[in-house]
């Protein structure tokens, strides 16, 4: 069998197992979990070979026409290059790994078969914006992503967060994809085409007549879709839906698209240094506002969210520099730790029935609950806050080192002010990261207080993902000098000068969070020893927000069917949360999201309601009333006249007698008026 034929069974498996299992769900229960794990294994494995098979060599292309559209053309076409083959692994890996969790995660939930369905259409799509060739099939995939994040992330639409959220994350997404769409459309009508290695043969050519502008709508859409600031205000929401799904959009699928895509066509954002900057400010934004947010937040998801968004600005932060390598490389092995981060989270809101940090600060013995959860969790956590010789070290450093590159000249497609931008950021990011993946591990596995409940080893297919996906969180970055074989031959390995600035940065972020934490376990001790009940109200500041306390409280609260156990209540009391003291006045904005959802409803959601009110007011009371006016006129007249029509043939021929004598008056009086003139 050709690479191309396998490379067309990638997607194509997923989504016939999608197909058969909407089809089948309800009728044949028993099918479920195989055709939702089956064909995503399958297309995992054929994606294996597809990377083994093309080798890090030239590029595998194969195109036939979609169909004809009398000026560009759209056709189907695969390309598959280093970046496709490796990416297109990492889906179909963490993908397998979801749905195998899953079916221990959701056993009780009543529409799991349409979530297992949904979850291979996900897989499908991301699989197709990967080996696309074309960017018009590239954008379908692009939007049934977005569709399926609708419908998952709302899947437990009986709550008004789940709904909410999936209305959010659909709308803020779309809002990106309407720039990026006039972008592609712009792309190719200066390229002549929608064919990928045609528009980067018309680019390396000088053929676009406004790179400048197709950059900017295009970065849009990215910004969007990759959750970069100021479009970035979906994704922590998106924690309303099943853990699994997180663990999916965050590592392999959704967040990584904007990314992957960027990367490819790398040389249209190149042709413009103007939207290299931009690109450079918004993944500083997005890395430093992104780590602060984390480290106030009490919802174990939520922190996970923040951190997803801060390693996506890591790596659109390499793109700027105009390093695909070091992207990919760190989407790669951020694909690998996340995932076992969230469904570890999984693990532990499971055992601990809670998403609150804040209450699992309170339980003691959590860590020896869940061991599994633990080792492997803190491994995550090592490889997140870049610790040697974790993998998130070597793709960390490898940006870092591309940032240095750049600021000091040695690029020759960004400019200094880009990479000195990314580079201060990136380590600036490196602190706060090590500073709120200690936190997590401290509230989540150092609790004091009452024991934590025991209700027995957790499934294999849980834990034994976890250990899956801890081999290349440990191991990958070793495949650094290997890989760049793959990568445009670019160096991936850190260097001493970025090594010690990375990894000093995340040692102090770490020790300084430890130090807090111990001293905020010492006054929550004292305060629970002396027995004061204000000890509690005192963790939250009474002037924080409304929004940051409200969060706090559903954070506390199980997620819907997520949580099959009963649970003892904790008792209330301070939290140890070293978060407060690292942030100080800073952390109620922190909490909440530096309020940007509270400034886009004043100058977006506000306005749009207005003019909507405005506009039903006129169609209402101004349209409508013409339209019923003459509606009522009409009936008016026929009223008349059906007053006339009394069916009495004696009235007619009296009235057809008035009328002619009338007439008859008439006709005289006018022609003595024209004789006598």
């Amino acid at each position: 069998m050709s690479t191309t034929t396998l490379a067309v069974l990638v997607p194509l498996l997923p989504f016939l197992g999608a197909v058969a299992g909407l089809l089948l769900g309800r009728r044949a229960p028993g099918f479920v979990r195989p055709l939702a794990i089956l064909p995503t294994l399958g297309a995992a494995v054929l994606a294996v070979l597809v990377a083994v098979r093309q080798g890090g060599g030239p590029p595998i292309s194969a195109a036939t026409e979609l169909t004809p559209t009398g000026s560009v053309p759209i056709e189907l076409s695969l390309y598959l290059d280093g970046f496709a083959a490796l990416v297109a692994v990492l889906v179909g890996v963490v993908a397998a790994c979801v749905q195998l969790y899953s079916t221990a995660y959701l056993r009780e939930d009543p529409r799991y078969p349409s979530y297992a369905a949904l979850v291979s259409l996900f897989t499908s799509a991301m699989l197709l914006v990967v080996y696309s060739g074309d960017l018009m099939v590239l954008l379908v995939g692009w939007e049934v992503m977005g569709i399926c994040s609708y419908f998952l992330v709302g899947h437990y639409w009986e709550t008004e967060a789940a709904r909410s959220a999936s209305l959010k994350a659909f709308l803020v997404t779309k809002l990106g994809d309407v720039p990026f769409l006039i972008g592609l459309f712009a792309l190719a009508t200066d390229a002549g085409s929608f064919e990928i290695p045609k528009i980067l043969r018309t680019v390396a050519d000088g053929g676009l007549d406004h790179p400048t502008l197709i950059a900017l709508l295009l970065l849009a859409g990215v910004a969007g879709k990759s959750a970069q600031f100021p479009l970035h205000t979906w994704l922590p929401d998106a924690m309303a839906g099943p853990t699994p799904v997180s663990a999916l959009i965050h590592a392999a699928t959704m967040v990584a698209a904007g990314v992957y895509f960027i990367a490819r066509l790398l040389p249209v954002f190149a042709a413009s240094q103007a939207a290299l900057v931009v690109m450079a400010v918004m993944a500083a934004v997005t890395m430093v506002g992104s780590g602060l947010a984390a480290i106030a937040q009490d919802d174990i998801k939520r922190v996970l969210a923040y951190s997803t968004i801060g390693q996506l600005g890591y790596m659109v932060g390499a793109l700027a520099v105009g390093d695909r390598g070091a992207a990919v490389f760190h989407l790669l092995s951020h694909g690998a730790f996340k995932a076992l981060l969230f469904l570890g989270a999984g693990v532990i809101i499971h055992a601990a029935g809670t998403n609150s940090l804040g209450v699992m600060s309170r339980m003691d013995g959590l860590a020896k609950r869940i061991p599994d959860a633990f080792w492997t969790m803190t491994i995550a956590l090592l490889a997140l806050a870049a610790i040697p010789p974790f993998a998130g070290f070597f793709s960390k450093e490898a940006v870092l080192v591309a940032a240095e590159h750049a600021a000091t000249g040695h690029s020759d497609l960004a400019p200094g002010a880009a990479g000195w931008l990314v580079l201060v950021a990136g380590l600036l990011t490196a602190l706060l990261t090590a500073a709120y993946a200690t936190r997590l591990w401290l509230m989540a596995f150092r609790g004091r207080g009452a024991a934590a409940p025991d209700h027995g080893k957790e499934p294999l297919a849980m834990t034994g993902v976890l250990w899956v996906l801890a081999i290349p969180s440990v191991g990958f970055g070793l495949a650094a000098g290997p890989l760049s074989d793959w990568f445009d031959s670019g160096e991936l390995t850190p260097t001493l000068v970025t090594s010690l600035l990375g990894t000093g940065a995340a040692a102090i972020g770490a020790m300084l969070t430890y130090a807090l934490w111990q001293r905020a376990s010492a006054k929550a001790a004292l305060a629970a020893a002396v027995g004061t009940g204000a000890g509690a109200a005192a963790a939250v500041p009474a002037s924080a927000s409304v929004a940051a306390a409200a969060a706090e409280s559903a954070a506390e609260t199980p997620e819907v069917s997520e949580v099959t156990h009963d649970h003892p209540a904790v008792p209330a009391g301070p939290a140890a949360d070293p978060g407060k003291a690292l942030l100080g006045p800073l952390h109620r904005h922190a909490a909440d999201g530096f309020h940007l959802d509270a400034l886009y409803d004043r100058l977006f959601v506000r306005p749009v309601r207005a003019a909507a009110s405005l506009v039903r007011f006129l169609d209402r009371e101004v349209v409508d009333t013409y339209v019923r006016g003459a509606g009522t006129g009409t009936q008016l007249l026929g009223s008349l006249v059906r007053r006339a029509q009394t069916g009495n043939v004696q009235s007619y021929l009296s009235a057809l007698l008035a009328g002619a004598v009338v007439l008859a008056i008439a006709t005289a009086v006018l022609a003595n008026v024209n004789a006598g003139s």
